[in-house]
């Protein structure tokens, strides 16, 4: 990683009230080059630049932070190339992540990242939320459930509530140009959980807006 790009990580991590030392920001750093590596071969991200990956997913993961509940189990929702869950594990090495993407390519790569961090506490699983075995298995299981833009809110919240345990919270990262589907349009009837907090910023160094709502299950 080059020295400005990792300044704009350390300075953009800061902006979000988290600390990055030289050790975590090594840690950043492999996870940065592996996948890069990875991507020459296999499409896991179209952003192909150091400082794209610092800004539109180290950065974009770690903005949740400042609205995080205090919980212990997070299942992330198609989580592609692992993001948000592998960041916000490696800033929170007590928290519990499980990490879901129908894409087998996908979990290889966040398996590999898995081992090659030593990252412990965090379980990558290829599959569908969808999936009858996978609710069965894991419904009532987790504190919080997040996704950074998975579906739409009228897909996503009902398809994600099953997985909490009651009072347990859902995160939904969303991107610009979704500011209407919930300040207008949020389906929150009838599915079991109100909204409880809503967030909108621009991502550190960039015009980019992104908005955080948290909902509770009721």
């Amino acid at each position: 990683m080059e020295r400005e790009n990792k300044e704009l990580l350390v300075k953009g991590a800061l902006i979000y009230g988290i600390l990055l030392d030289e050790k975590m920001v090594e840690v950043f750093d492999l996870y940065l080059r592996e996948l890069l590596k990875w991507n020459q071969k296999i499409n896991l991200t179209s952003i192909r630049t150091e400082k794209g990956i610092i800004l539109k997913h180290f950065l974009d993961s770690l903005s949740v932070v400042p609205h995080f509940p205090s919980i212990s189990t997070l299942l992330d929702i198609g989580s592609g190339a692992g993001f948000p869950g592998i960041p916000l594990k490696m800033i929170r090495p007590s928290l519990e992540v499980t990490l879901i993407d129908s894409v087998r390519k996908k979990i290889d790569f966040q398996r590999h990242i898995i081992r090659t961090l030593g990252l412990t506490g965090i379980t990558a699983i290829h599959g569908r939320i969808q999936d009858k075995e996978f609710l069965k298995t894991m419904q009532n299981q987790f504190e919080a459930v997040i996704s950074r833009a998975f579906a739409d809110l009228k897909t996503f919240l009902p398809l994600a509530r099953p997985f909490l345990k009651q009072g347990g919270f859902i995160i939904a990262m969303r991107g610009k140009g979704d500011e209407e589907e919930w300040q207008s349009h949020l389906p929150t009837e009838g599915i079991g959980c109100r909204l409880v907090k809503t967030a909108t910023f621009s991502l550190p160094f960039s015009s980019d807006q992104r908005s955080i709502l948290l909902f509770e299950k009721v």
